[in-house]
């Protein structure tokens, strides 16, 4: 069953919404039967010939020494129409060891209260809490002037490559799990070059998927929580990110709305700068292999655990926030147990 319906993309490859004639705005991965690349060229989708993926363009135009848009656009081809397809993840690595999913919190204004009321105790309600020292930090230095680095934010790792969810696809939480709840987020993709240097080939919006009855339990265990899988939408959004991503995020039951809010991200509504978020995280040279591809989480502050929401298995979650053109979409679904045995060797 495809959670999309009409993508709203016709057989000629036109969108309903306008967008900037003559730029290549994204870059989707889709499979028709074989794996392709299309383009969002204004009001256009065009396939990139010859391109299986966009891990290969990245990799092509890295070594022509062009941006992706300007390699892509010389190789544009036919029209696509997206309701005629399987629209894949915006990014994947053949070998999913070598593809970094992470991400940072407590980076959005606002983002700390829902937090700080999970992690502060009744006999406690005087004292700031971690999360709220970590977050009045970024406020006061994570955007910093020069080239001198912020100070650095909360970071957690979710997995590798297999823990990404394509659109459309079932997001799973574990059979232990206490909760699945969305986290509405952009994160930034990054290739590492052949000489070890960090590569952002775009932005993707995401879900990025947490247990926040285990985090509220006690907020060390914000690790555990965090190792869940997560999901992208179709687009990976070239150029810089606007200062401003407006968004809106809900939860659909037996499709009725049971619940529905805006968020916005962007850096006009964050307490660090990308650049800051983005130095925190690949100053360790072990994220800096040659040929690994990162997916790094931004942080949210809109969550429906906040306003106490359940979400339950068959509940469909849908993100959609300009300048992106598509949401995403997926619906939530518990996985079998799967015990551990060990045994010794």
């Amino acid at each position: 069953m495809s959670y999309y319906g009409k993508a709203g993309y016709g057989a000629a490859g036109e969108i309903g919404t306008k967008k900037r004639r003559g730029v290549i705005d994204s870059l989707i991965q889709f499979d028709d039967g074989v794996r392709g690349v299309a383009a969002l060229v204004g009001d256009r989708v065009l396939r990139v010939r010859d391109a299986r993926t966009i891990l290969d363009l990245a990799h092509a135009a890295l070594a022509a020494g062009e941006t992706l848009a300007t390699y892509v656009a010389g190789r544009l081809g036919d029209p696509v129409d997206l309701d005629a397809v399987r629209m894949l993840a915006p990014i994947d690595h053949p070998d999913a060891a070598h593809l970094t999913v992470s991400g940072t919190g407590l980076t959005h204004l606002g983002s700390a209260e829902g937090r700080d009321k999970m992690h502060r105790t009744a006999t406690d309600a005087a004292t700031q809490t971690d999360s709220m020292r970590m977050f009045l930090m970024g406020v006061d230095g994570g955007k910093p002037v020069g080239d001198e680095p912020g100070v650095q934010p909360e970071w957690f790792y979710k997995g590798d490559g297999s823990v990404l969810v394509g659109p459309g696809d079932p997001l799973p939480m574990p059979d232990f799990a206490l909760d699945g709840g969305e986290e509405p987020e952009v994160a930034g993709i990054y290739l590492i070059d052949p000489d070890g240097a960090p590569v952002r080939i775009g932005f993707a919006l995401g879900n990025e998927f947490s247990d926040h009855i285990t985090e509220r339990g006690n907020y060390l265990w914000l690790a555990h929580s965090k190792l869940r899988a997560a999901a992208l939408g179709p687009e990976l959004r070239l150029g810089d990110l606007p200062a401003e991503v407006i968004g809106t995020s809900r939860i659909i039951r037996d499709n009725l709305t049971i619940w529905e809010k805006p968020f916005l991200s962007g850096e006009a509504n964050m307490s660090h700068s990308i650049a800051n978020l983005e130095h925190h995280h690949f100053k360790y040279v072990n994220f800096r292999r040659p040929g690994d591809v990162h997916v790094h989480f931004f942080g949210t502050a809109t969550l429906s655990f906040a306003d106490g929401i359940v979400a339950l298995p068959g509940d469909v979650f849908e993100i959609a926030a300009a300048p992106f053109t598509l949401p995403v979409r997926n619906p939530l679904m518990r996985a079998p147990a799967n015990p551990v045995r060990m045994r010794q060797l």
